[in-house]
């Protein structure tokens, strides 16, 4: 495989007809080596467009999907990021590229070492993994510039939400199959957030984050 061919078909084919049009996000794909952050048996698929399972019913997204949410959480060099669902460190790398820290919690201790390792071999000093419940959020690091869930949830927890500043973004994709949105809740002042809703898509379910009650009848 032509690794350098496939990169640039992924971005033109896959993520530019996407709405993925930042230079700066561009740019980063095609220097962030994504396959570096694929697992080996996977390695050949590393720029299609599916979702690669990562086991313990994990998966890496889409990479039109990780583009298009680093794009749309409009980060600035000021920013400090916390990354729900930090999987094997990818779109750790593309935040920290675009922020000035990231902090990125994962539940499973295999994903957490083998993103650390990726990190670390991606030369990327400006993040950090931690093993955590992702559904409570990291409250004694905050208040954060940016939160990113990088996988889908029913509804946002407002615990999250309080973790932002006043003008700080949370970007997730919202709902249940078959209609989910990536939405952007963004904080005003006091307790006033403004949600927008920006694409569709379906994507794998966070762990731990609760599913509504069903009525039977």
């Amino acid at each position: 495989m032509n690794v350098e061919q496939a990169r640039f078909n992924m971005i033109e084919q896959q993520i530019r007809p996407w709405d993925v049009l930042d230079t700066s996000v561009l740019g980063l794909l095609s220097m962030v080596r994504r396959e570096d952050f694929v697992p080996a048996a996977h390695r050949s698929q590393a720029f299609m467009d599916v979702e690669l399972p990562l086991g313990q019913g994990r998966n890496l997204l889409a990479p039109r999907v990780e583009a298009r949410l680093v794009q749309d959480l409009n980060l600035s060099k000021r920013d400090t990021v916390l990354q729900i669902g930090a999987a094997t460190g990818y779109i750790t790398a593309l935040l920290a590229h675009k922020s000035q820290r990231v902090i990125a919690l994962e539940a499973e201790a295999a994903l957490v070492s083998a993103a650390r390792a990726n990190l670390r071999q991606a030369g990327v000093s400006n993040a950090e993994v931690v093993q955590g419940d992702g559904t409570q959020g990291l409250a004694a690091q905050a208040p954060f510039d940016a939160i990113l869930l990088c996988g889908s949830v029913p509804e946002v927890p407002q615990g999250l939400l309080d973790q932002l500043k006043v003008g700080g973004r949370l970007l997730a994709v919202v709902g249940n199959e078959p209609v989910m949105q990536a939405t952007l809740f963004t904080r005003g002042e006091g307790n006033q957030f403004s949600r927008q809703a920006l694409f569709d898509t379906v994507v794998q379910r966070l762990p731990g984050f609760t599913e509504p009650s069903r009525f039977h009848f």
